[in-house]
């Protein structure tokens, strides 16, 4: 940036919002996601820096352009693969009697993840079963984006199958609509990851990739803590490749349990899985992602 200053402003910014951590090296990339609203404002980057400390709503359209996360359809495709062959067979295996499934996309940028899944459970669930797919981020604008289901030709040229394409999109002008059927699986909430989760109810699949590598030690395990209440006792939590719970602190890492499908490194609650009063408390936190 500009200078030291401002990027340190525009840092600080960040972490009071969300507890994301920009720290000293990312100045390309605030610089990326903040040219763009400054030049549509008519200002030099330093002046509209300077802005967002009086003008709230444009500190809003900062905050939503520097927690948007990279994302992809079925990011990494190896999570997918043992959701489907380990995952949901043994979920379905263990909900005969209800016959309905709940899963948290955590963070879910603008909804490629979330629709990742809802083409798989119309695949794989067997008839006769309904499912509710939860979708949550900071971000309003990408949330409004997960409502419309609306993608580009770039973006869905992004991990997405030619046969995705063809039985679930329709097109939309210049985009591609997915198929409303997959639409009003989703339910999507603006949730901030550090503050409470009110209302959200329990997860038989909890998704919170790659995500946690934007927060500091304290926030990461904060958000851990509070999830594990969250997941069902036979659930299942899948982070990003880069993200484990082995450098949690000692009583909240052994309240996970590791488990390996295939290359996949799955995380579920221990048997043994309670936390004392004084772990298990949400707190009065910052806002995070």
């Amino acid at each position: 940036m500009t200078t030291s200053t401002a990027f340190a402003s525009v840092s600080a910014l960040v972490r009071r919002e969300t507890s994301m951590v920009y720290d000293e090296g990312k100045e390309y990339l605030v610089e990326a996601r903040l040219n763009p609203l400054a030049a549509a404002r008519g200002l030099g980057l330093e002046e509209y820096v300077g802005r967002l400390a009086f003008d709230a709503d444009e500190r809003r359209k900062a905050v939503d352009a520097l927690t948007i996360n990279e994302t992809s359809w079925f990011r990494d495709h190896t999570p997918y693969q043992a959701f489907t062959d380990a995952m949901l067979p043994a979920l379905v295996e263990g909900r005969q009697i209800t016959r309905r499934l709940r899963i948290w996309s955590a963070a879910c940028s603008s909804g490629q993840e979330a629709y990742s899944i809802a083409m798989l459970l119309d695949q794989h669930l067997p008839a006769g079963w309904s499912h509710e797919i939860v979708a949550t981020d900071i971000s309003t604008a990408m949330l409004e984006r997960v409502r419309a289901g609306r993608y580009s030709q770039v973006e869905v040229n992004r991990g997405l199958p030619a046969t995705g394409l063809v039985r679930y999109f329709t097109r939309a002008g210049r985009d591609w609509e997915i198929a409303e059927r997959l639409r009003e699986r989703i339910t999507v909430r603006h949730l901030n990851l550090a503050a409470p989760y009110t209302g959200l109810g329990t997860f038989d699949v909890i998704w919170l990739r790659n995500v946690l590598i934007y927060f500091d030690a304290a926030t990461k395990s904060d958000i851990l803590r509070r999830m594990l209440p969250m997941l069902a006792g036979d659930g299942y939590l899948l982070l990003g490749s880069s993200e484990t719970t082995l450098d949690l602190p000692a009583e909240l890492a052994a309240a996970w349990r590791r488990e390996q499908i295939g290359r996949v490194p799955v995380y579920r609650r221990a048997p043994t899985g309670s936390l004392t009063p004084s772990l298990t408390s949400t707190g009065d936190r910052p806002c995070a992602r």
